[in-house]
C-alpha cells in the first residue's frame, strides 16, 4: 500500500511516498480504506523535527481519517459502511497518510451523512481540538466566550459549535478579510484588533494560537490554550480565573457529536483547496503559505 513517509526531519523534500506493508488489525481495531485526509500545522512540526526524538524514524504522518470501514472487528461497524476518526499519530506512532490504517474503534465513528468524505477529512483533530475544549470551558446557553484566532480551523469550529450551544460568543481574527467569515460562522462581533476588546467581558476565553487576551476574562471565569507552543498561561488565580492548556485526545463520542452538528446544519466544514496523494508536498507548502479559509485536504 502507499504511505506518507519520512525518514529525517527536514524540510518539504523528506516527504516521501512509499510503498508500506499494510498494517494488521488487532484485537478491538477496525480497518479503514482512507478516501481522504487533512493537514494540520502539528504535520508540518512534526516534519521539521520540533517533537525531536519523540517521533521514531521512520514515521508515516497525519492525523485526520474519512475513509471506508473494510473489517470492523466487534465495533458495531460493518464492511463498507464511511467513517471518521482522529489517530493521535504523535502518541502512539499510527499515521493517517496510508491507504489502509488500523485505528482503535473507540475512535472511529460514523461519518456524517450531510457531508462527502473529502470534507469530512476537516473534521477530526480540528473539531475535536474544538469540542474538547468547549466541554471544559463549561459555558451554559447565554453565557458570553471569545475565541481567538477564530479565523483558523480550530477556531471556526468552536464558533459553530458555541453558537449551536447557545452561547454568545465573539471573535477576535488576525486579519481584517477574516472578520466577515467569523461572523458568518456565528460570531456576534469579530475584529482583527484586540485593542477593541472589552476587558473582563467574557465568562471564558478559548484562545487557539497563544493571544493571551487575560485581560478580556472576567473574574472567577476560565481561560484555555491548545497554543502549547506558546507556554503558560499567565497565573490568573489572584482574579479566581481557572486555566488550562489542553491537547486533543482520540475520542470517538466526540467525533459523533461533531458528525450530528454536521447533519442539523449546526457545522459545516471547510475546504480551501484539494490535493492528491502524489502532490503532498504542494499540499504542505499551501498550507504553510497561510491565508486560508478552510483545510488543506488530500484524497487517495
Amino acid at each position: 500500500m502507499r504511505a506518507v513517509q519520512i525518514d529525517r526531519f527536514g524540510s518539504l523534500d523528506v516527504l516521501g511516498l512509499v510503498s508500506a506493508s499494510p498494517p494488521e488489525p488487532k484485537d478491538g481495531e477496525v480497518l479503514v480504506r482512507t478516501v481522504a485526509t487533512s493537514l494540520n500545522p502539528v504535520d508540518v512540526k512534526t516534519r521539521e523535527g520540533v517533537f525531536g526524538e519523540t517521533t521514531p524514524l521512520p514515521a508515516t504522518l497525519g492525523w485526520d481519517l474519512a475513509g471506508i470501514v473494510v473489517e470492523g472487528a466487534r465495533s458495531g461497524l460493518r464492511t463498507g459502511d464511511r467513517v471518521i476518526a482522529m489517530s493521535h499519530q504523535l502518541a502512539d506512532g499510527r499515521g493517517t497518510w496510508a491507504d489502509l490504517v488500523a485505528v482503535p474503534a473507540r475512535a472511529v465513528a460514523p461519518a456524517p451523512a450531510a457531508a462527502s468524505l473529502m470534507e469530512a477529512a476537516t473534521l477530526p483533530l480540528a473539531g475535536l481540538t474544538a469540542l474538547q475544549s468547549l466541554d471544559w470551558l463549561g459555558l451554559s446557553a447565554g453565557q458570553r466566550l471569545l475565541v481567538t484566532g477564530a479565523g483558523g480551523a480550530v477556531g471556526g469550529n468552536a464558533l459553530q459549535i458555541a453558537r449551536a450551544r447557545g452561547i454568545e460568543v465573539d471573535a477576535l481574527v488576525s486579519r481584517d478579510e477574516q472578520v466577515a467569515p467569523a461572523l458568518e460562522h456565528g460570531a456576534g462581533t469579530a475584529t482583527a484588533d484586540r485593542r477593541e476588546l472589552r476587558s473582563r467581558a467574557y465568562d471564558a476565553v478559548f484562545d487557539t494560537f497563544g493571544a493571551f487576551t487575560t485581560e478580556a476574562v472576567a473574574d472567577g471565569g476560565r481561560y484555555l490554550s491548545v497554543a502549547t507552543q506558546a507556554g503558560p498561561i499567565p497565573d490568573l488565580s489572584s482574579r479566581g480565573v481557572e486555566t488550562v492548556v489542553n491537547q486533543v485526545r482520540e475520542d470517538g463520542a466526540g467525533l459523533r457529536e461533531l458528525a450530528r452538528l454536521v447533519d442539523d446544519g449546526s457545522l459545516r466544514p471547510r475546504v480551501h483547496a484539494v490535493f492528491g496523494l502524489g502532490e503532498i508536498r504542494a499540499a504542505h507548502e499551501r498550507l504553510q503559505g497561510g491565508g486560508l479559509n478552510g483545510k488543506i485536504v488530500v484524497v487517495f
